[in-house]
């Protein structure tokens, strides 16, 4: 078996797990909706069906003061245990196990009655907390207790302790949001006693024969965290109170170091879980951006860890397990960490899916049934949306001929993997060649169709995606030598100066700017090189991993400005979760924002410009243009006037700032109608 390490049981005494893969906790959205249950049980048995050794559970609170938000989810009543057995059931009856976390969120609840260990507001939260009574405290315990008891009556087969990532336990555990001065503050036995008590009474409740799994902070990156040998204390004392193993948690919420995002090289943290290693006897579990089975079974042969948890890698992919089972790792449709429909969605209280699976979490509404009429399809445009729905249809069992006047797959894509810290779009367009060639699509590169060629194409149906085309800007000189468009630079590979305006703060802006401004190798495939840039401490002497140590970046290659017409916050419609990254990046890169900007012209001595009613230049060696784009679909008119039966997708739809996300799934949806 090519990965020997992944597909190696491990005995916990009382239960085996049939491999080293965990599907790791996430919040769906689906907990709080209308027959969500029924939804949620579908999307972890499908999961289960796919071979993962242990599934947990997105956080469920255990009681209404440690909702995420109003309505949350809970386990701390009979009724919410005989709804969880719709979970279990269909759980077990694809051989599976699965966990449930417990998440008391604290002061990071988004609702007025939330409480933690002292008065203070979380950066995050608008809400600022109540002061837990000792009498609070341990009443916490108990519905803690009660909880996991509750969830075993569900038919679980353990629980998750949540005790990083800053929530509730967390807090109690540091100074920088434990401020008391009773016998739950103060010294660090003081501070740590919560999450002992904790795990001590719920192995007390729930016996010996059931999974208890502690997530622990161990890297904090947060100023006034804990240390290592604070970390190393914790971890020692809950091993004696129960666990049976204790799971990494990477920074808190609030941090400002980025831990899951794109960029983030694979497998960056699991040093951290190495070096507890030596410390503790029970088995450790690694996270964070950890995403192909290549990646995994090195991490297990090196012995940094004794199972992979993956959260996300399982919306991208229900059987990401069987198809590394089968040595069929081409296969996985690979998780590219961009955040945007999963934790973006929950942030915006929105069901969470994939960008690159829009079936997760819509398991009982977006099915590939195989087709009952078979049907010639001609899908022209080989990008995101093109591609997903000639694979999708072709799977379906439909005759599919996939045009595209370039030499190679991917549209837009080709040039978004070339930005540094996006390397992972190479995996997509990896898959989408396997399936390709999996399910028979015939495949026409090199091959512009034109209106003069549509009446040879003898096809039921024809799907229009054929993407976007730069918008063309109003300004005098526009066309000046010195000017480039973002497909020049990127795609093209046109020489660029030194010294460059961006017009355009969207993510195509974003993109070339990171581009432009980027010399040598990606620090998303050097992980000490990346742990330099956002200073962190690999030898776990800083407190937290980060204080006192300075991030330190490469000097940028080109001085770069970013113009934009428009006030307010640059990169303002960026992911909710990672727009702050790319932010960051460029302004340690020293790019200049210039914002409410009207243009003036562009001529030999640079760009002209109105900024506070005053006109002024900027001298630049060349302009590039990244102010938006419009539809391309010159051939959907043309077809309708044939008669023929037209769909359009993707950029050719509609073109605002560039959206994968909405690209694939309409092609998607689209190809399970056909």
């Amino acid at each position: 078996m090519k990965y020997k390490h992944i597909f190696e049981p491990l005995d916990l005494g009382f239960t085996t797990l049939k491999n080293r893969i965990l599907m790791g906790s996430m919040h769906t959205g689906l907990e709080e909706e209308k027959n969500g249950i029924e939804r949620i049980a579908a999307y972890y048995a499908e999961r289960a069906k796919g071979g993962v050794g242990l599934i947990v559970t997105g956080g469920i609170s255990p009681n209404i003061q440690g909702w995420t938000a109003p309505f949350a989810a809970r386990m701390s009543s009979k009724k919410h245990a005989k709804e969880h057995q719709k979970i279990t059931d269909a759980v077990h009856k694809e051989g599976g196990k699965i966990c449930m976390q417990i998440l008391h969120s604290g002061s990071y609840g988004y609702h007025p009655l939330n409480v933690a260990p002292s008065k203070i507001k979380a950066p995050i939260n608008p809400f600022k907390p109540f002061k837990l009574k000792e009498s609070g405290i341990n009443r916490t315990i108990k519905d803690f207790v009660n909880s996991a008891k509750l969830s075993k009556e569900a038919g679980y087969d353990g629980v998750e302790i949540m005790g990083s990532e800053g929530y509730l336990i967390n807090q109690f555990i540091v100074k920088r949001t434990n401020k008391r001065t009773d016998s739950w503050g103060g010294d660090y036995k003081n501070r740590m006693r919560l999450p002992i008590e904790i795990v001590k009474k719920i192995r007390e409740a729930v016996g010996t024969n059931f999974i208890i799994i502690y997530r622990l902070s161990m890297l904090d990156l947060v100023e006034n965290g804990s240390s290592w040998q604070e970390v190393v204390t914790l971890g020692k004392e809950i091993e004696k109170a129960g666990a049976t193993i204790i799971n990494t948690g990477i920074g808190w919420h609030e941090a400002r170091i980025p831990t899951i995002a794109t960029s983030v090289p694979r497998a960056a943290f699991t040093w951290v879980t190495k070096k507890m290693k030596e410390e503790l006897n029970v088995p450790l579990i690694t996270s964070n951006r950890i995403n192909m089975p290549e990646t995994a079974e090195q991490i297990l042969a090196s012995g940094d860890a004794d199972i992979i948890s993956m959260a996300r890698p399982f919306l991208a992919d229900a059987y990401w397990v069987a198809k590394a089972k089968e040595d069929r790792s081409a296969e996985i449709n690979t998780c590219i960490g961009c955040n945007q429909a999963c934790l973006d969605h929950v942030f915006q209280q929105k069901v969470a899916s994939c960008l690159v699976n829009p079936r997760a979490c819509h398991e009982t509404e977006l099915i590939y049934h195989p087709t009952e009429k078979v049907k010639k399809i001609a899908v022209i445009g080989a990008g995101p949306a093109g591609l997903a729905a000639a694979t999708i249809a072709a799977q379906r069992g439909h005759l599919v001929t996939l045009f595209d006047a370039d030499s190679e797959i991917g549209g837009q894509f080709n040039m978004a993997k070339k930005i540094p810290g996006k390397e992972e779009f190479y995996e997509t367009l990896r898959y989408f060649k396997k399936q390709i060639d999996l399910h028979a699509v015939t495949l026409k590169l090199n091959t512009k169709v034109a209106v003069s060629d549509l009446k040879e194409l003898d096809f039921d149906e024809f799907v229009i995606a054929t993407g976007i085309q730069p918008r063309n800007l109003n300004i005098p000189g526009v066309h000046h030598k010195k000017v480039l468009s973002y497909i020049e630079v990127l795609k093209h590979h046109k020489p660029v100066g030194k010294r460059v305006a961006v017009i355009g703060a969207g993510g195509i802006g974003f993109d070339v700017s990171e581009y432009l401004t980027h010399q040598g190798t990606s620090s998303s495939l050097n992980i000490d090189e990346w742990l330099k840039e956002w200073g962190i401490d690999k030898s776990l002497k800083a407190r937290a991993g980060i204080e006192g140590i300075k991030p330190h970046f490469e000097p940028a290659a080109r001085e770069v400005f970013m113009f934009k017409r428009s006030a307010g916050k640059f990169g303002g419609n960026l992911g909710k979760t990672t727009g702050w990254i790319h932010r960051s990046t460029l302004k340690k890169k020293k790019v200049t924002f210039i914002g409410e900007v009207s243009y003036t012209k562009i001529d030999d001595e640079g760009l002209h410009y109105i900024k506070d009613k005053e006109n002024k230049v900027l001298k630049v060696d060349n302009i590039v243009i990244c102010a938006g784009q419009i539809p391309y679909k010159q051939l959907y008119q043309p077809l309708l006037d044939l008669g023929k039966k037209v769909h359009v997708i993707g950029g050719a739809d509609f073109a605002g700032e560039l959206d994968a996300k909405r690209a694939i799934k309409q092609g998607a949806t689209l190809a399970a109608k056909l």
